[in-house]
């Protein structure tokens, strides 16, 4: 194989890599936005079963599982604090 085919061969490969790359990255931000979100809802669920001896309960809908997800242990003991005080 010649040095131009070889460097031929070596640009596709790069640009394949540049255009097939950019369309992933969005994905990848959603993909990680799900799985932050199915730990938040776990860590409510595990809340709302440690929780429940104390009269704690605290709802598991898109909005605390958003912020349980997005603020993991911090969020949780937030939205806690919110239920026993204000709510």
């Amino acid at each position: 194989m010649g040095p131009i085919a070889f460097v031929s061969v070596i640009g596709c490969l790069i640009l394949l890599l540049l255009l097939a790359g950019t369309p992933l990255k969005p994905l990848r931000w959603v993909g990680q936005g799900a799985v932050k979100a199915i730990i938040g809802a776990l860590l409510l669920f595990f809340l709302n079963v440690a929780g429940s001896k104390a009269g704690l309960h605290v709802p598991i809908n898109f909005a605390t599982t958003a912020v349980a997800g997005l603020l993991g242990i911090p969020g949780i003991l937030a939205l806690a604090a919110i239920q026993y005080w204000v709510l």
